[in-house]
């Protein structure tokens, strides 16, 4: 092994530190540092990740799962062409092309649908028990291993396969009573995990990043649950005496049928695809202004304009660092973090899917899938403070309160996953 590869690994293997340290200065009880959770948050970060990305039976079961990509993404081509015609197909045009013309892709009816006919699926995987049996076992093993109540480790279980607001419907009749660093962790893990229903079309973004891109993104979530527990302890750590709060699986997530649980999906999904479109829409129309504005009334920096990637890209270039990436390429990296955290994960992944090749080692793409796979960002505070309010109105001070505080732990957990990637990478 390299000297050069070695130094990546220690600077990645300093991050996981670092993003613990940046924690514990922010943390309400500093005195309170979890550390047995650490170590245990650690050893299963490492054993996950080793076994999917190193352990060849389960490399090749998650580089199969581009299969499973292809057949969705076909079965969805079926509805987008009968609805949408060719603006839902591009490689079916009623007129000649020359050559090829990236605006051909129009990602609103051609990747985005995906949402609906995979929220819909995951509804009825859930109605006929398949998912709950798969997150229940998880939330079991989080509970015995970290010592967390069966409310918190089952929502942070469920949040592999359901969003930010639809995890906390398994254990809405506990939201009212369960303490205050529960709540936090429930929200940090909404934070650090993206939804199933999205997975897809993040895979349809990034396929020429990785043939097993669908893989790297179930393995990114699932290492984020025990490092968001941890950083949840960490920085809003449960009372003296506390006792964590039991739960059930799925008490609060019931279908009348599968074709309840089906119909269900879609009024789900297609919410979100129009919330997916508008956040878009306003979010990069507000950078561009920001960026009008800037060319406007600000002169140039060190010889360039300053534009809002720019100075998201000095904030997150260090985070960056410590994630593993090497200082050359930390800036254009912290660029797509801030990106992601200001705007959304889906615009940080088409930013990093449109990358000159060349400009990131296969180890900084690897690195920023991972750092980048979650949804804390400022346009999910919104959703998360709304939803969560809508479940549990009594409670709607400590969201306020505790909703953008996740948020910061929410991207420290996804830097850690980051970085458990860069100590590991081969």
């Amino acid at each position: 092994m390299e000297i050069a590869e070695l130094g990546l690994r220690g600077q990645s293997l300093l991050g996981l530190f670092a993003f613990m340290g940046i924690a514990w200065a922010l943390s309400e009880r500093k005195g309170q540092f979890p550390v047995l959770n650490a170590v245990s948050a650690l050893i299963a970060q490492f054993t996950i990740a080793l076994f999917f990305l190193r352990f060849e039976p389960a490399t090749q079961v998650l580089a199969s799962l581009n299969g499973v990509v292809i057949a969705l993404q076909q079965a969805t081509a079926q509805g987008t062409d009968f609805l949408f015609g060719y603006i839902g197909r591009s490689d079916q045009m009623p007129f000649e092309v020359d050559g090829e013309n990236p605006n051909l892709f129009i990602f609103t009816f051609q990747a985005l649908p995906l949402v609906v006919f995979i929220s819909a699926l995951s509804a009825v995987l859930w109605h006929w028990g398949i998912l709950k049996v798969i997150v229940k076992a998880f939330a079991a093993a989080l509970s015995r291993i970290f010592g967390v109540g069966g409310a918190v480790a089952l929502a942070a279980a469920a949040n592999v396969f359901l969003g930010q607001t639809e995890s906390p419907l398994l254990i809405r009749a506990y939201l009212e009573r369960i303490t205050r660093s529960e709540f936090f962790t429930v929200i940090t893990s909404g934070y650090a995990t993206v939804a199933g229903s999205v997975i897809i079309v993040y895979t349809t973004v990034l396929e020429n990043i990785d043939p097993s891109i669908l893989g790297h993104i179930i393995v990114a979530s699932i290492i984020s649950v025990p490092a968001a527990l941890l950083l949840g302890k960490i920085m809003v750590p449960p009372e003296r005496d506390e006792v964590p709060t039991a739960s059930d699986a799925g008490d609060g997530l019931i279908y009348e049928g599968s074709m309840d649980a089906f119909m269900t999906g879609v009024t789900e999904g297609g919410k979100l695809w129009a919330n997916i479109v508008i956040s878009i829409l306003a979010f990069i129309a507000l950078a561009a202004l920001i960026n009008i504005m800037l060319d406007a009334f600000v002169p140039d920096v060190a010889g360039a304009p300053l534009t809002l990637e720019r100075m998201l890209g000095w904030l997150f270039a260090p985070l960056m660092w410590l994630a593993g990436v090497p200082w050359a390429e930390a800036f254009d990296a912290g660029q797509i973090m801030g990106i992601k955290t200001a705007l959304n994960e889906l615009v940080a992944y088409f930013r990093l899917s449109a990358v000159e090749e060349g400009v990131f080692s296969a180890r900084t793409e690897l690195i920023l899938v991972y750092s980048l796979c979650g949804f804390a960002n400022i346009g999910s505070l919104g959703i998360v403070i709304g939803g969560l309010s809508g479940l549990v109105p009594s409670r709607r001070q400590d969201i306020i309160a505790l909703a953008p505080k996740a948020m910061i732990a929410g991207t420290l957990t996804t830097l850690m996953t980051g970085a458990v990637i860069g100590v590991i990478y081969a």
